[in-house]
């Protein structure tokens, strides 16, 4: 009888299962958000946070406590859960998001919201407020947690994810390029181990990857103008979205490339790498750290007796993005003056946008005056950038709009090129997309996550001024590129001999250009694809398929 009493108030402890109440709605919603590819679902951290409110209390208020704690770590984990961008993120774009104007908060605030999910997030309220009436619902809860973490693998009903689609550019005429001989040579499924050392020997390849520019140009090298144009929020994805993939502007280049990755999605690390096109592709860590001077672009046209030039339609302010030219792609060029030229839009932190087309006939007007000199002269436009607005109005202003406003002002900047008889090579780079259309990772213009139809972007290369015929279609480039195919391009070029051939083989030109596989990095994600499918690291964490 002792015995027993002594014994009974510890049985009590272990009899004192309460279950987890309304929380199983939270793991309910979690499960369904999980099945639809709405969630990167950290099994293991679900797991214990179940166990914690689980884990039995004889005391009814002390569990009654504990449920009402759990609710800042439950929030928490959820955020953790979802693919929203890591809090190393959100410190580092602080400063950033400080500057954005109100009303475009309030836009990104709106587009947070999604309605439709709203209502299945109401539906499931009911449905478990009526079940739960005759159904014990943890018991199902726990054994769903038990079998995502002990299964090892989410089942097909718990992730329907597939490569997203690339959009296909409509320029035919295909030039086929050989495979690199340094592709990766990892196999093997789709481990962690695998994807990881997969990583490490792309970056390793690259590292061995120069492009050879000539030690000095010959006696019979023709000047020429190169004009290198890196356009912020313009992808593929985008133009199809508005339905501009098919626009004119893009039957009248030479060569156009359907498979570029732009291998990051914000314009500052876009820019470094394009101007560090001379050597492999780096970690998004290495941008910012010393390159060889070798890698340097502009550097290596410097030396072949090109004067560098920069020119924008914004301040370069915001971001630090003109500091990060000059710190981290040796951009040492005065920017060319922007006094008197008009603008009609403002951009998402309140400051002007120049008018693109009259940026351009002030660089013609300037080459014009200097002769023949050799210049290199780099653009960076950015009205297409989201949450940019008309003078005198708080809404974003359409983006289809503003994206044939300034394919009309290239175009009309090309007939002035045709008309003035000048050398030049002409290259339109985008820095990324817009993200108009979001997906189950991101909303609509977030760029957290480099995501295929951010990176997959328009490149386009067209001559002036030469003396040979144009092929009748642009030559379309379809192997996996990235900026080395363009240094090795201006290589191809530097002598300026191309201007003055009766006759342009574009084929060969265009053939055996650097290829890269896609390997696209920010600061706090990486996207690759891996056996002809997409997937994604977050935060140094492990990988998985991209959910589309």
């Amino acid at each position: 009888m002792n015995e027993s009493q002594s014994s009974s108030p510890h049985l009590r402890i272990w009899q004192s299962w309460r279950g987890l109440g309304a929380w199983n709605y939270y793991f309910l919603l979690k499960f369904v958000l999980l099945s639809t590819g709405y969630l990167n679902f950290d099994a293991l951290s679900n797991l214990v946070f179940a166990a914690v409110l689980l884990f039995p209390l004889r005391s009814l208020r002390l569990h009654r406590w504990r449920q009402w704690l759990a609710l800042p770590f439950g929030l928490a984990l959820l955020y953790h859960d979802t693919w929203l961008p890591g809090w190393r993120s959100i410190v580092n774009q602080g400063a950033d998001v400080a500057g954005f104007s109100f009303s475009y908060l309030l836009e990104l605030a709106d587009r947070f919201i999604n309605w439709q999910w709203i209502a299945v997030g109401f539906a499931l309220l009911v449905g478990y407020l009526f079940i739960s009436q005759w159904i014990r619902l943890t018991t199902f809860t726990v054994i769903a947690l038990l079998w995502l973490n002990l299964s090892g693998l989410i089942t097909p009903f718990f992730a329907h994810y597939t490569p997203p689609a690339i959009a296909q550019n409509t320029v035919t005429t295909p030039v086929t390029v050989a495979p690199s001989a340094t592709d990766n040579t990892v196999n093997g499924p789709p481990t962690n181990a695998n994807l990881n050392a997969y990583l490490e020997q792309f970056y390793q390849n690259e590292r061995r990857k120069t492009t050879k520019f000539p030690d000095a140009l010959p006696a019979d090298a023709q000047p020429f103008d190169l004009l290198v144009i890196n356009i912020c929020s313009l992808a593929w994805s985008d133009l199809d979205a508005v339905n501009l993939s098919s626009s004119p502007l893009w039957s009248r280049f030479d060569f156009v490339f359907s498979n570029f990755n732009s291998a990051t999605a914000y314009s500052g690390p876009a820019s470094i790498r394009l101007l560090r096109a001379s050597c492999g592709q780096t970690s998004h860590h290495d941008l910012y750290q010393p390159a060889g001077q070798q890698c340097y672009l502009f550097d290596d046209l410097a030396r072949l007796g090109f004067t560098s030039q920069l020119a924008m339609d914004h301040t370069g302010v915001f971001g630090n993005y003109i500091d990060n030219l000059r710190d981290d792609a040796d951009m040492k060029a005065p920017l060319m003056s922007q006094a008197g030229l008009g603008y009609e839009l403002t951009s998402f932190d309140g400051t002007p946008i120049f008018n693109d087309g009259q940026l351009f006939s002030r660089w013609l007007e300037n080459q014009e005056k200097a002769g023949t000199a050799r210049t290199a002269t780099f653009f960076n436009l950015i009205p297409l950038h989201d949450g940019n607005r008309y003078v005198g109005s708080n809404k974003g202003a359409d983006y289809h709009n503003r994206a044939q406003t300034l394919l009309n002002q290239l175009n009309t900047f090309m007939d002035q090129l045709d008309k003035s008889g000048r050398k030049v090579m002409l290259l339109v780079v985008p820095e990324h997309g817009a993200a108009l259309v979001g997906d189950k990772m991101q909303i609509s213009g977030l760029r957290d996550i480099p995501s295929p139809g951010i990176t997959h972007i328009p490149v386009g290369v067209k001559f002036f001024g030469m003396q040979a015929p144009h092929a009748p279609s642009p030559m379309k480039i379809e192997g996996q590129s990235s900026y080395q195919a363009i240094s090795e391009m201006v290589a191809r070029a530097v002598d300026g001999k191309v201007f003055n051939r009766p006759t342009m083989d574009w084929k060969t030109f265009g053939s055996n250009l650097p290829q890269t596989p896609l390997v696209s990095e920010n600061e706090n994600s990486v996207v690759m694809e891996y056996q002809g499918k997409i997937y994604i690291r977050l935060n140094g964490g492990g990988w998985v398929p991209y959910p589309s």
